[in-house]
């Protein structure tokens, strides 16, 4: 009578004895990641790092990711606005200062600045 046609499915609750089930919401944030920018900072920090102005990037930058993690957005956007600004500062200064470095040696007159460049 096994293979009858019917069969008949038996319900089971809950075990006895178990904990009653609970279900958890988790809350995913749908506006836009802040940048930090962290890798201009760094990338400041190692290349144009005039009066320092790349580490202290660098610094408000990790500010602003650690403010982020912990969900102060505010806090998070203020040192990235921070960080943007004195990221400029120091690539606009280190730019500057490398032309002017090319602009006078390029145009230094003299056979010592020949000399040590004919050798190679």
């Amino acid at each position: 009578d096994m293979f009858s046609g019917e069969q008949e499915v038996a319900v089971m609750g809950e075990p006895p004895g178990s904990a009653p089930v609970k279900n958890a919401v988790i809350d995913i944030q749908t506006e836009s990641p802040r940048r930090d920018h962290i890798v201009w900072s760094l990338f400041n920090t190692l290349f144009m790092n005039i009066c320092c102005l790349g580490f202290v990037a660098f610094a408000y930058s990790v500010k602003s990711r650690d403010r982020k993690m912990v969900g102060d957005i505010t806090g998070a956007q203020s040192y990235a606005s921070t960080a943007k600004c004195l990221n400029i500062w120091a690539l606009v200064l280190g730019l500057l200062l490398i032309i002017i470095f090319i602009i006078v040696f390029a145009t230094r007159s003299g056979p010592s600045f020949r000399l040590h460049f004919s050798t190679f």
